[in-house]
């Protein structure tokens, strides 16, 4: 280990050390303090006496901390009547809904572990997740998940029940109807395999209950033992395992990241001690609580006891924020690349004096943020200003462009925490300019997401803040970040050897990535420690520096690789964001051709070579892009090209496209 940078953040330490055990502990408090203020907020279709029936209409409803315990008590007191036991694993496999919470939070006050399924997962990789953490159980939001569960039936031994938040629809597949005694449907006449196969006989020995169902267990139960849910969480033990997150790999199976209660007990603490989050707040939750990021902010909701507004649909984020009007949200960073690429684009499309407008006020938003960012680290005061004349402009652009934008972010946005990705520099000084501060943090699966943010008073563009009261950071002789706290996973699932690899003995957790740790505490996260490629000519790049810059500058951009390992230039491979590049097309002769058709267009190769041309201007000579391909479709998940957090699979997209990589290296000379 060496003597490089090392700084603990201590601040608000008696907080986050005199967490409890767990995170039940938390909620069962949070009940006890505030038990009819409001703790959720979900869409639920109208009910026939709402003033609109339209189809489809919805409306929001609530839930206070005393009826969110109700239901988590019923939960987890289900649980227990069905045999689960401390420790034991219960799957969840859904999108971001109310359920997922209540559900996770019945897991925990059950004493039993999560383990967390991406609904995208296919039925292979979901029967890997559910075999390998041993799951007993499975919560599944609809058919389509149960269904992935019966297709692989015969490699998980220890499923025993599937509780389904969606009631089975007339064509899914049945299971004993004694596990469902509501419904009793017989299993021949909803289409299911006869008693004869061997398919029936598994299915016949899974137990298929809907969450009403479980509820009514868990209150019959309760009835029998009404302080069996208190007793439970009371005997938690910081040390036991409270949830298995498989992380989401760019290459081979995924490891199950064992976190335990403390790690979210901490988790809670930090985020409330380092003022991230306020009990005041309306928080919007959209992103997948599968995923570790949105997981952590649960544990922060409890511990200050503000409204979380929850509904995962992405089609309908645009919509929900200015109905929630939230004060704080959280994002993976590619939704911020496509509303500036959206606002961009709208404006290109209209063309004339409000083309012009907005590029001037892109261009004044990020001066003036670099402006007051500087003065305010120069001062060292926490406070910065712009210079005059810059001041005047940004006030103009305010009322014609920046006001527009918070209106549509729901007008009272404090903060928007980034993860999961780097955030190009040049968009956070944007939204920030425009009074849409981006707070980036980082942290990984094996740290419960939280290790460091930037904090709303003090935002440094470029780096993702400092580390949240408790957590270490330090940086190797070789650059990598390591990170120690109390929130570091205990190790990875049934894999010593794979643990030993990053996880020492003091502690101390190798992340891969490389960083730079400043003398004020900000870190700065340069690449992936696998990523960093050397050209043939000895130079190293950073691919992601380079491709966060080219999504700063061209707004059509959806994904972009870049390549060169070994070889004597770099090169890229390009997905274009359709909801902008179709629009430009249809203006420019292209109207009715196909998205693969378009991106093949010699009209279309020479817009974005204009813009790689704009990146190549601020490049390294051995950095710059000297060919690119256009993709005939974007990245996604679907194909195995993105996680479900949507990082790109380097491996899989070279070998998807290696014929066109080659391509672009023809003739060349290569070292």
């Amino acid at each position: 280990m060496s003597s490089a940078q090392s700084l603990i953040d201590s601040g608000s330490a008696d907080l986050v050390a005199g967490r409890p055990a767990s995170v039940a502990h938390l909620f069962l408090e949070r009940v006890a303090a505030t038990p009819n203020a409001e703790a959720y907020r979900y869409p639920a279709p109208v009910d026939e006496h709402a003033a609109d029936s339209a189809p489809g209409a919805e409306q929001w409803r609530s839930l206070t901390w005393a009826q969110t315990a109700a239901r988590v008590k019923a939960v987890a007191a289900g649980l227990m009547a069905l045999g689960i036991q401390p420790e034991d694993r219960v799957a969840l496999a859904s999108s971001t809904r109310l359920e997922w919470i209540i559900a996770d939070l019945g897991n925990m006050c059950a004493g039993a572990a999560t383990t967390t399924v991406y609904p995208s997962t296919n039925a292979d990789e979901t029967a890997f997740i559910l075999s390998n953490s041993g799951s007993r159980a499975l919560f599944a939001e609809n058919s389509a998940q149960l269904a992935k569960a019966v297709d692989q039936l015969g490699q998980l031994p220890e499923l025993r029940t599937v509780i389904l938040f969606d009631a089975p629809e007339a064509d899914a597949p049945e299971a004993d109807a004694a596990g469902s005694d509501a419904a009793g449907t017989d299993a021949a006449e909803a289409g299911a395999p006869e008693a004869s196969t061997p398919e029936a006989e598994g299915l016949n020995a899974l137990t298929v209950l809907t969450l009403a169902e479980l509820e009514q267990r868990g209150a019959e139960y309760l009835e029998q033992h009404p302080d069996a849910v208190e007793k439970t969480v009371a005997a938690l033990d910081k040390e036991q395992l409270a949830t298995l997150i498989y992380t989401s790999g760019t290459t081979g199976r995924p490891k199950g990241v064992r976190l335990v209660h403390d790690c979210w007990a901490y988790e809670a603490r930090a985020q409330e001690a380092s003022g991230l989050l306020r009990s005041d707040d309306v928080q919007f939750m959209w992103l997948p609580l599968s995923h570790v990021f949105g997981k952590t902010l649960i544990s922060g909701q409890i511990a200050t006891g503000h409204v979380m507004a929850v509904d995962g649909r992405v089609d309908r984020i645009i919509h929900n924020l200015p109905v929630i009007r939230p004060t704080v949200m959280a994002s993976a960073p590619r939704i911020f690349e496509k509303v500036y690429n959206g606002i961009a684009g709208r404006a290109r499309a209209e063309g004339g004096a409000k083309y012009k407008i907005f590029r001037w006020a892109a261009k004044v938003a990020r001066e003036h943020a670099r402006a007051v960012q500087e003065s305010r680290i120069a001062t060292g005061t926490g406070t910065g200003t712009a210079p005059l004349g810059l001041r005047l402009q940004h006030g103009l652009a305010d009322k014609l462009v920046y006001a527009k934008i918070r209106a549509a972010f729901g007008g009272r946005l404090r903060g928007a925490v980034s993860g999961s990705a780097a955030l190009a520099p040049e968009i956070g000084y944007f939204f920030l300019g425009a009074g849409v501060p981006i707070l980036e943090g980082y942290g990984l699966s094996e740290t419960s997401a939280g290790s460091c943010v930037n904090r709303e008073e003090d935002i440094r563009i470029g780096t993702v803040g400092r580390p949240l009261p408790g957590t270490e950071v330090r940086i190797a002789e070789d650059g990598e970040i390591l990170l120690r706290g109390p929130g570091v996973m205990r190790g990875y699932h049934d894999l010593p050897e794979k643990t030993a690899e990053v996880l020492e003995a003091d502690g101390w957790f190798h992340t891969e990535d490389i960083g730079e740790l400043g003398p004020d505490g900000f870190l700065r996260i340069t690449d992936r420690k696998k990523d960093l490629f050397k050209t043939s000519g000895g130079k190293y790049v950073a691919p992601s520096e380079v491709e966060g810059r080219f999504k700063a500058v061209c707004p059509f951009v959806s994904n972009i690789l870049v390549i060169g390992n070994g070889r004597n230039f770099c090169t890229a491979l390009i997905g274009l964001d359709e909801a902008v590049i179709m629009p430009w097309a249809a203006e420019h002769g292209l109207k009715g051709k196909s998205y693969a058709e378009v991106t093949a267009d010699p009209q279309v190769h020479q817009l974005i070579e204009g813009f790689v041309k704009r990146l190549n201007a601020d490049l390294q000579r051995w950095q710059t892009i000297k060919k690119f391909h256009l993709l005939p479709r974007d990245l996604d998940i679907e194909h195995g090209e993105l996680t479900p957090s949507l990082k790109i699979k380097r491996p899989v997209v070279e070998r998807t496209y290696a014929d066109a990589v080659t391509a672009m290296y023809a003739g060349a000379n290569e070292a």
